[in-house]
Protein backbone atom coordinates (compact mmCIF):
# COMPACT_ATOMS: atom_id res chain seq x y z
CA UNK A 1 0.00 0.00 0.00
CA UNK A 2 1.13 3.17 -0.88
CA UNK A 3 2.04 5.53 1.95
CA UNK A 4 1.46 9.39 1.78
CA UNK A 5 4.23 10.99 -0.31
CA UNK A 6 5.81 8.20 -1.84
CA UNK A 7 4.63 8.57 -5.32
CA UNK A 8 6.03 11.77 -7.68
CA UNK A 9 3.72 14.96 -7.84
CA UNK A 10 0.98 14.70 -10.45
CA UNK A 11 -1.45 16.89 -11.31
CA UNK A 12 -4.60 14.01 -10.08
CA UNK A 13 -2.16 12.72 -7.72
CA UNK A 14 -0.43 13.50 -4.21
CA UNK A 15 -0.18 16.85 -3.05
CA UNK A 16 1.80 19.90 -4.62
CA UNK A 17 1.14 22.56 -1.75
CA UNK A 18 1.58 23.01 1.94
CA UNK A 19 -1.16 22.45 3.96
CA UNK A 20 -1.75 24.91 6.46
CA UNK A 21 -2.96 23.92 9.74
CA UNK A 22 -6.75 24.05 10.78
CA UNK A 23 -7.49 23.54 14.09
CA UNK A 24 -10.04 21.16 15.80
CA UNK A 25 -13.71 21.92 16.70
CA UNK A 26 -13.87 23.79 20.39
CA UNK A 27 -15.66 20.31 21.31
CA UNK A 28 -14.00 17.29 22.80
CA UNK A 29 -13.82 14.79 20.90
CA UNK A 30 -14.69 11.21 22.27
CA UNK A 31 -11.93 10.09 20.04
CA UNK A 32 -8.61 12.47 21.42
CA UNK A 33 -5.86 12.63 19.01
CA UNK A 34 -2.56 11.10 20.25
CA UNK A 35 0.35 13.33 20.34
CA UNK A 36 1.87 11.98 17.36
CA UNK A 37 -1.34 12.54 15.36
CA UNK A 38 -0.63 14.53 11.51
CA UNK A 39 -1.27 17.96 11.44
CA UNK A 40 -4.81 17.98 9.93
CA UNK A 41 -4.83 19.46 5.98
CA UNK A 42 -6.85 22.16 4.96
CA UNK A 43 -9.33 20.61 2.19
CA UNK A 44 -11.30 24.16 1.74
CA UNK A 45 -9.43 26.07 -0.04
CA UNK A 46 -10.54 26.14 -3.67
CA UNK A 47 -7.46 26.81 -5.41
CA UNK A 48 -5.88 23.86 -4.10
CA UNK A 49 -8.10 22.06 -6.29
CA UNK A 50 -7.05 23.76 -9.50
CA UNK A 51 -3.73 22.08 -8.72
CA UNK A 52 -4.99 18.16 -8.48
CA UNK A 53 -7.66 16.47 -6.25
CA UNK A 54 -5.10 16.69 -2.85
CA UNK A 55 -5.43 12.05 -2.07
CA UNK A 56 -2.59 12.44 0.30
CA UNK A 57 -4.47 15.14 2.22
CA UNK A 58 -7.52 13.19 2.01
CA UNK A 59 -5.58 9.87 2.93
CA UNK A 60 -4.10 12.18 6.24
CA UNK A 61 -7.71 12.71 6.88
CA UNK A 62 -9.47 9.06 6.21
CA UNK A 63 -6.54 7.64 8.49
CA UNK A 64 -6.11 10.17 11.41
CA UNK A 65 -8.76 12.51 11.05
CA UNK A 66 -12.05 10.77 9.75
CA UNK A 67 -14.34 13.27 11.01
CA UNK A 68 -12.23 16.87 11.46
CA UNK A 69 -13.76 20.54 11.93
CA UNK A 70 -12.36 23.02 8.44
CA UNK A 71 -12.15 26.58 9.00
CA UNK A 72 -14.02 28.34 6.40
CA UNK A 73 -11.85 31.72 6.08
CA UNK A 74 -12.45 34.21 3.20
CA UNK A 75 -11.44 33.50 -0.35
CA UNK A 76 -11.42 35.26 -3.16
CA UNK A 77 -13.26 37.81 -1.94
CA UNK A 78 -15.96 35.46 -0.14
CA UNK A 79 -16.40 35.81 3.01
CA UNK A 80 -15.41 33.63 5.86
CA UNK A 81 -17.79 30.80 7.17
CA UNK A 82 -18.22 29.20 10.91
CA UNK A 83 -16.26 26.37 9.50
CA UNK A 84 -17.63 22.52 9.27
CA UNK A 85 -17.27 18.84 9.72
CA UNK A 86 -15.02 16.92 6.88
CA UNK A 87 -16.33 13.30 6.19
CA UNK A 88 -13.68 11.54 4.42
CA UNK A 89 -14.19 7.85 4.73
CA UNK A 90 -16.97 5.96 2.66
CA UNK A 91 -18.51 4.36 5.52
CA UNK A 92 -18.92 7.65 7.25
CA UNK A 93 -19.72 9.51 4.16
CA UNK A 94 -22.82 6.79 3.14
CA UNK A 95 -24.16 7.28 6.13
CA UNK A 96 -24.29 10.74 6.27
CA UNK A 97 -26.08 10.64 2.80
CA UNK A 98 -28.37 8.06 3.65
CA UNK A 99 -29.45 9.58 7.22
CA UNK A 100 -31.70 12.73 5.70
CA UNK A 101 -33.48 12.37 9.66
CA UNK A 102 -30.37 13.25 10.91
CA UNK A 103 -27.78 15.23 8.31
CA UNK A 104 -30.47 17.32 6.85
CA UNK A 105 -30.33 19.07 2.64
CA UNK A 106 -32.92 21.25 3.35
CA UNK A 107 -32.03 23.64 6.92
CA UNK A 108 -28.90 25.40 4.88
CA UNK A 109 -29.18 23.07 1.93
CA UNK A 110 -25.90 21.80 -0.07
CA UNK A 111 -22.85 24.21 -0.90
CA UNK A 112 -20.17 24.64 1.49
CA UNK A 113 -20.96 28.66 2.23
CA UNK A 114 -23.74 29.67 3.80
CA UNK A 115 -26.07 31.19 1.43
CA UNK A 116 -27.91 34.15 2.44
CA UNK A 117 -30.66 34.13 5.34
CA UNK A 118 -32.93 36.10 2.62
CA UNK A 119 -32.13 33.69 -0.13
CA UNK A 120 -32.78 30.30 1.86
CA UNK A 121 -36.67 30.14 1.22
CA UNK A 122 -36.01 30.55 -2.19
CA UNK A 123 -33.21 27.74 -2.28
CA UNK A 124 -34.80 25.38 -0.25
CA UNK A 125 -37.49 25.01 -2.61
CA UNK A 126 -35.20 23.33 -5.09
CA UNK A 127 -35.43 19.30 -4.86
CA UNK A 128 -31.80 18.92 -4.07
CA UNK A 129 -31.97 20.72 -0.77
CA UNK A 130 -35.05 19.04 0.49
CA UNK A 131 -35.61 16.48 2.89
CA UNK A 132 -38.47 13.40 3.18
CA UNK A 133 -41.20 13.76 2.56
CA UNK A 134 -41.11 16.91 0.60
CA UNK A 135 -38.18 15.32 -1.35
CA UNK A 136 -39.90 12.51 -2.16
CA UNK A 137 -42.90 14.19 -3.84
CA UNK A 138 -40.81 16.41 -6.18
CA UNK A 139 -38.43 13.88 -7.19
CA UNK A 140 -41.59 11.28 -8.24
CA UNK A 141 -42.78 13.59 -10.33
CA UNK A 142 -39.83 14.26 -11.91
CA UNK A 143 -39.22 10.49 -12.67
CA UNK A 144 -42.37 10.42 -14.66
CA UNK A 145 -40.06 12.32 -17.41
CA UNK A 146 -36.72 11.16 -17.18
CA UNK A 147 -38.08 7.37 -18.37
CA UNK A 148 -35.19 4.91 -19.07
CA UNK A 149 -37.54 4.54 -22.40
CA UNK A 150 -36.81 8.33 -23.27
CA UNK A 151 -33.11 8.50 -22.02
CA UNK A 152 -32.36 5.43 -23.98
CA UNK A 153 -34.00 6.44 -27.70
CA UNK A 154 -30.48 8.93 -26.81
CA UNK A 155 -28.34 6.39 -27.32
CA UNK A 156 -28.27 6.78 -31.58
CA UNK A 157 -28.23 10.10 -31.16
CA UNK A 158 -25.26 10.53 -28.56
CA UNK A 159 -23.55 8.11 -30.64
CA UNK A 160 -23.81 10.33 -33.56
CA UNK A 161 -22.85 13.36 -32.20
CA UNK A 162 -19.94 11.60 -29.96
CA UNK A 163 -18.50 10.42 -33.40
CA UNK A 164 -19.05 13.63 -35.58
CA UNK A 165 -17.55 15.77 -32.72
CA UNK A 166 -14.42 13.22 -32.52
CA UNK A 167 -14.15 13.30 -36.36
CA UNK A 168 -13.80 16.86 -36.58
CA UNK A 169 -11.49 16.70 -34.24
CA UNK A 170 -9.10 14.84 -35.64
CA UNK A 171 -8.81 16.41 -38.79
CA UNK A 172 -8.13 19.71 -37.77
CA UNK A 173 -4.92 20.92 -38.64
CA UNK A 174 -2.54 21.03 -35.61
CA UNK A 175 -0.45 18.49 -33.56
CA UNK A 176 -2.52 18.42 -30.69
CA UNK A 177 -6.79 18.29 -29.70
CA UNK A 178 -8.06 19.96 -26.71
CA UNK A 179 -10.73 17.47 -26.45
CA UNK A 180 -12.54 20.01 -23.73
CA UNK A 181 -13.31 22.50 -26.35
CA UNK A 182 -13.23 20.45 -29.51
CA UNK A 183 -15.28 17.39 -27.80
CA UNK A 184 -17.07 16.91 -24.51
CA UNK A 185 -18.12 20.62 -23.74
CA UNK A 186 -20.58 20.52 -26.62
CA UNK A 187 -20.75 16.93 -26.30
CA UNK A 188 -22.16 17.07 -22.54
CA UNK A 189 -24.36 20.25 -23.35
CA UNK A 190 -26.04 19.01 -26.49
CA UNK A 191 -27.12 15.90 -25.02
CA UNK A 192 -28.73 17.48 -22.11
CA UNK A 193 -30.72 20.10 -24.55
CA UNK A 194 -32.15 17.48 -26.60
CA UNK A 195 -33.33 15.41 -23.53
CA UNK A 196 -35.02 19.03 -22.53
CA UNK A 197 -35.92 20.10 -26.11
CA UNK A 198 -34.28 23.50 -25.97
CA UNK A 199 -33.74 24.95 -29.27
CA UNK A 200 -30.58 24.99 -30.87
CA UNK A 201 -30.86 28.24 -31.18
CA UNK A 202 -30.65 28.81 -27.20
CA UNK A 203 -28.87 25.95 -26.45
CA UNK A 204 -25.58 28.62 -25.80
CA UNK A 205 -27.64 29.83 -22.85
CA UNK A 206 -27.40 26.34 -21.00
CA UNK A 207 -23.70 26.82 -20.85
CA UNK A 208 -23.48 29.98 -19.61
CA UNK A 209 -25.88 29.56 -16.77
CA UNK A 210 -23.91 26.20 -15.45
CA UNK A 211 -20.50 28.61 -15.90
CA UNK A 212 -22.25 31.16 -13.83
CA UNK A 213 -23.52 28.93 -11.34
CA UNK A 214 -20.61 26.40 -11.37
CA UNK A 215 -17.65 28.02 -12.27
CA UNK A 216 -17.89 30.84 -10.03
CA UNK A 217 -15.21 30.34 -8.08
CA UNK A 218 -12.98 30.50 -11.24
CA UNK A 219 -12.29 33.58 -12.50
CA UNK A 220 -11.55 31.98 -16.39
CA UNK A 221 -15.18 30.78 -15.95
CA UNK A 222 -16.86 33.50 -14.27
CA UNK A 223 -17.85 36.98 -15.54
CA UNK A 224 -16.89 40.07 -13.54
CA UNK A 225 -18.69 38.89 -9.89
CA UNK A 226 -21.72 40.60 -9.25
CA UNK A 227 -21.35 42.86 -5.90
CA UNK A 228 -24.30 43.49 -3.34
CA UNK A 229 -24.78 46.78 -1.24
CA UNK A 230 -22.26 45.45 1.25
CA UNK A 231 -19.21 44.82 -1.89
CA UNK A 232 -19.32 41.16 -1.60
CA UNK A 233 -20.07 39.13 -4.46
CA UNK A 234 -23.56 38.24 -4.61
CA UNK A 235 -24.53 33.85 -4.46
CA UNK A 236 -24.98 32.80 -8.00
CA UNK A 237 -28.08 30.55 -6.13
CA UNK A 238 -29.83 33.60 -5.28
CA UNK A 239 -32.88 35.03 -7.20
CA UNK A 240 -31.39 37.69 -8.47
CA UNK A 241 -28.77 36.06 -10.41
CA UNK A 242 -31.16 33.29 -11.72
CA UNK A 243 -34.10 35.97 -12.88
CA UNK A 244 -33.25 35.83 -16.59
CA UNK A 245 -32.63 31.55 -16.23
CA UNK A 246 -36.29 31.46 -14.46
CA UNK A 247 -38.11 33.72 -17.15
CA UNK A 248 -36.51 31.64 -19.66
CA UNK A 249 -38.06 28.03 -18.34
CA UNK A 250 -41.67 29.85 -18.04
CA UNK A 251 -41.11 31.34 -21.99
CA UNK A 252 -40.14 27.73 -22.91
CA UNK A 253 -42.36 25.54 -20.91
CA UNK A 254 -45.20 27.61 -22.29
CA UNK A 255 -43.83 26.87 -25.45
CA UNK A 256 -44.47 23.17 -25.06
CA UNK A 257 -47.91 23.87 -24.11
CA UNK A 258 -48.66 24.50 -27.36
CA UNK A 259 -45.98 22.84 -29.24
CA UNK A 260 -45.79 19.28 -27.20
CA UNK A 261 -42.42 17.36 -27.87
CA UNK A 262 -40.86 13.75 -26.59
CA UNK A 263 -38.80 16.19 -24.49
CA UNK A 264 -38.55 16.37 -20.29
CA UNK A 265 -39.86 20.00 -20.61
CA UNK A 266 -43.04 18.82 -22.27
CA UNK A 267 -44.02 16.81 -19.36
CA UNK A 268 -42.81 18.89 -17.07
CA UNK A 269 -44.68 21.68 -18.33
CA UNK A 270 -47.94 19.80 -18.70
CA UNK A 271 -48.22 17.80 -15.73
CA UNK A 272 -50.76 19.32 -13.53
CA UNK A 273 -49.15 18.47 -9.66
CA UNK A 274 -46.31 20.87 -10.57
CA UNK A 275 -46.44 24.09 -9.36
CA UNK A 276 -44.58 27.46 -11.70
CA UNK A 277 -41.87 27.81 -9.01
CA UNK A 278 -41.33 23.96 -9.14
CA UNK A 279 -41.24 23.74 -12.85
CA UNK A 280 -38.36 26.83 -12.90
CA UNK A 281 -36.46 25.25 -10.24
CA UNK A 282 -36.10 21.82 -11.86
CA UNK A 283 -35.21 23.16 -15.07
CA UNK A 284 -32.26 24.96 -12.91
CA UNK A 285 -31.62 21.74 -11.46
CA UNK A 286 -31.54 19.77 -14.53
CA UNK A 287 -30.01 22.55 -16.47
CA UNK A 288 -26.79 23.04 -14.18
CA UNK A 289 -26.50 19.44 -12.51
CA UNK A 290 -27.87 17.58 -15.72
CA UNK A 291 -25.14 19.87 -18.30
CA UNK A 292 -22.17 19.56 -15.13
CA UNK A 293 -22.12 16.02 -14.36
CA UNK A 294 -21.11 15.02 -17.71
CA UNK A 295 -19.41 17.98 -18.43
CA UNK A 296 -17.10 17.31 -15.78
CA UNK A 297 -17.07 13.43 -15.63
CA UNK A 298 -16.00 12.73 -19.65
CA UNK A 299 -13.02 14.75 -19.56
CA UNK A 300 -11.92 13.28 -16.22
CA UNK A 301 -12.67 9.68 -17.36
CA UNK A 302 -10.39 10.51 -20.31
CA UNK A 303 -7.45 11.69 -18.61
CA UNK A 304 -7.75 8.74 -16.06
CA UNK A 305 -7.81 6.72 -19.65
CA UNK A 306 -4.49 8.83 -21.27
CA UNK A 307 -2.60 8.25 -17.99
CA UNK A 308 -3.09 4.77 -17.88
CA UNK A 309 -2.41 3.41 -21.84
CA UNK A 310 -2.81 -0.65 -20.61
CA UNK A 311 -6.36 0.04 -19.34
CA UNK A 312 -6.96 2.63 -22.83
CA UNK A 313 -5.58 -0.81 -24.57
CA UNK A 314 -8.11 -3.12 -23.17
CA UNK A 315 -10.78 -0.73 -23.91
CA UNK A 316 -9.96 -0.07 -27.18
CA UNK A 317 -9.66 -4.35 -27.71
CA UNK A 318 -13.07 -4.67 -26.33
CA UNK A 319 -11.30 -6.66 -23.74
CA UNK A 320 -12.56 -4.36 -20.63
CA UNK A 321 -16.94 -3.77 -20.47
CA UNK A 322 -17.52 -0.45 -21.54
CA UNK A 323 -20.02 -0.57 -18.67
CA UNK A 324 -17.96 -1.83 -16.09
CA UNK A 325 -15.56 0.75 -17.28
CA UNK A 326 -17.61 3.73 -16.92
CA UNK A 327 -17.98 3.42 -12.97
CA UNK A 328 -14.30 3.00 -12.50
CA UNK A 329 -13.38 5.60 -14.20
CA UNK A 330 -16.61 7.67 -12.22
CA UNK A 331 -14.75 6.37 -9.25
CA UNK A 332 -11.30 7.80 -10.23
CA UNK A 333 -12.82 11.32 -11.19
CA UNK A 334 -16.47 11.66 -9.10
CA UNK A 335 -17.80 14.94 -11.44
CA UNK A 336 -18.71 16.76 -8.02
CA UNK A 337 -16.48 16.84 -4.99
CA UNK A 338 -18.23 17.69 -1.82
CA UNK A 339 -21.65 17.90 -0.84
CA UNK A 340 -22.64 19.76 2.26
CA UNK A 341 -25.40 18.61 4.77
CA UNK A 342 -26.78 20.32 8.09
CA UNK A 343 -26.93 18.06 11.24
CA UNK A 344 -30.98 18.66 12.75
CA UNK A 345 -29.89 17.19 16.03
CA UNK A 346 -26.96 16.09 17.89
CA UNK A 347 -25.05 12.91 16.94
CA UNK A 348 -21.74 11.01 17.18
CA UNK A 349 -19.69 10.30 13.92
CA UNK A 350 -16.32 8.41 13.64
CA UNK A 351 -16.30 9.05 17.69
CA UNK A 352 -16.69 12.92 17.40
CA UNK A 353 -19.69 14.81 18.75
CA UNK A 354 -21.68 16.35 16.31
CA UNK A 355 -23.82 19.79 17.48
CA UNK A 356 -27.46 20.37 15.80
CA UNK A 357 -26.88 23.13 13.29
CA UNK A 358 -23.33 22.23 12.67
CA UNK A 359 -22.14 21.64 8.50
CA UNK A 360 -21.26 18.21 7.85
CA UNK A 361 -19.48 17.61 4.15
CA UNK A 362 -18.68 14.86 2.26
CA UNK A 363 -15.76 14.15 -0.25
CA UNK A 364 -16.76 11.92 -2.74
CA UNK A 365 -13.15 11.81 -4.48
CA UNK A 366 -11.82 10.40 -0.65
CA UNK A 367 -14.81 8.12 -0.03
CA UNK A 368 -14.26 6.97 -3.79
CA UNK A 369 -10.10 5.84 -2.75
CA UNK A 370 -10.61 5.11 0.59
CA UNK A 371 -8.58 1.65 1.12
CA UNK A 372 -11.37 0.10 3.88
CA UNK A 373 -13.43 -0.35 0.41
CA UNK A 374 -10.97 -0.30 -2.31
CA UNK A 375 -8.50 -2.33 -3.41
CA UNK A 376 -5.58 -0.24 -4.41
CA UNK A 377 -8.06 2.60 -4.72
CA UNK A 378 -5.33 4.88 -6.86
CA UNK A 379 -5.16 1.74 -9.77
CA UNK A 380 -7.24 2.35 -12.67
CA UNK A 381 -9.13 -1.49 -12.51
CA UNK A 382 -11.31 -1.04 -15.32
CA UNK A 383 -12.96 -4.31 -14.47
CA UNK A 384 -13.39 -4.00 -10.65
CA UNK A 385 -16.35 -5.21 -9.13
CA UNK A 386 -17.54 -4.56 -7.06
CA UNK A 387 -17.33 -0.78 -7.29
CA UNK A 388 -19.57 0.90 -4.61
CA UNK A 389 -18.68 4.56 -5.57
CA UNK A 390 -20.51 7.27 -4.38
CA UNK A 391 -19.84 9.56 -7.59
CA UNK A 392 -23.83 10.11 -7.94
CA UNK A 393 -24.25 10.02 -4.08
CA UNK A 394 -25.85 7.68 -2.07
CA UNK A 395 -29.67 7.89 -0.04
CA UNK A 396 -32.59 9.63 -1.00
CA UNK A 397 -30.98 11.93 -3.27
CA UNK A 398 -29.16 9.89 -5.52
CA UNK A 399 -28.18 11.20 -8.47
CA UNK A 400 -31.95 11.17 -10.97
CA UNK A 401 -29.94 11.12 -14.31
CA UNK A 402 -27.44 8.53 -13.39
CA UNK A 403 -28.65 6.19 -15.91
CA UNK A 404 -28.22 9.51 -18.92
CA UNK A 405 -24.66 10.00 -17.45
CA UNK A 406 -23.65 6.62 -17.56
CA UNK A 407 -24.97 6.50 -21.31
CA UNK A 408 -23.40 9.23 -22.57
CA UNK A 409 -20.00 8.43 -20.99
CA UNK A 410 -20.18 4.70 -22.26
CA UNK A 411 -21.12 6.38 -25.86
CA UNK A 412 -17.85 8.62 -25.87
CA UNK A 413 -15.71 6.14 -24.27
CA UNK A 414 -16.42 4.11 -26.90
CA UNK A 415 -16.02 6.26 -30.19
CA UNK A 416 -13.23 7.82 -28.32
CA UNK A 417 -11.41 4.63 -28.40
CA UNK A 418 -12.49 4.20 -32.52
CA UNK A 419 -11.38 7.80 -33.34
CA UNK A 420 -7.92 8.17 -31.36
CA UNK A 421 -6.51 4.60 -31.40
CA UNK A 422 -3.62 5.94 -29.22
CA UNK A 423 -4.82 8.20 -26.29
CA UNK A 424 -1.58 10.65 -25.78
CA UNK A 425 -1.01 12.90 -23.04
CA UNK A 426 -0.16 16.62 -24.73
CA UNK A 427 0.29 18.81 -21.82
CA UNK A 428 -0.66 19.15 -18.43
CA UNK A 429 -4.70 19.44 -17.63
CA UNK A 430 -5.99 22.73 -16.60
CA UNK A 431 -8.06 22.06 -13.79
CA UNK A 432 -11.30 24.06 -12.68
CA UNK A 433 -10.93 26.44 -9.38
CA UNK A 434 -13.42 24.42 -7.35
CA UNK A 435 -13.46 22.73 -4.54
CA UNK A 436 -17.11 21.41 -5.75
CA UNK A 437 -17.13 20.51 -9.17
CA UNK A 438 -14.12 18.13 -10.10
CA UNK A 439 -13.52 19.76 -13.41
CA UNK A 440 -11.08 19.61 -16.07
CA UNK A 441 -10.74 23.01 -18.59
CA UNK A 442 -8.10 21.56 -20.93
CA UNK A 443 -7.21 18.00 -21.83
CA UNK A 444 -4.42 18.65 -24.41
CA UNK A 445 -3.97 15.18 -26.18
CA UNK A 446 -1.53 13.99 -29.72
CA UNK A 447 -3.70 14.27 -32.85
CA UNK A 448 -2.84 10.70 -34.26
CA UNK A 449 -0.44 10.44 -36.61
CA UNK A 450 -0.27 9.36 -40.25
Amino acid sequence: MTEPNSAPPTANGPDTLEAPDVPHAPDTPDTPDTPDTPDVPDVFDPRRYALGVPHDSYRTLRDHHPVVWQEEPEVLGWPAGPGFWAVTRHADVVRVLKDAATYSSCLGATQIRDPDPADLPFIRSMMLNQDPPDHGRLRRLVTRAFTPRRVDRFAALARDRARALLTAAVAAPGPTIDLVSAVTDDYALLNLADLLGVPDSDRGLLLQWTQRVIGYQDPDEADEPVLGADGRPVDPRSPAMLRDMFAYARSLAAHKRTHPADDVMTVLATDPDLTAAELEMFFFLLTVAGNDTVRSAAPGGLLELARAPKAYGLLRDGKADPATAVDELLRRHPPVLTFRRTAARDAVLAGRRVRAGDKVVVFHASANHDERVFTDPHRLDLARSPNPHVSFGDGPHVCLGSHFARLQLRVLYEETCRALPVLEPAGPPRRLLSNFINGVKELPVATPRG
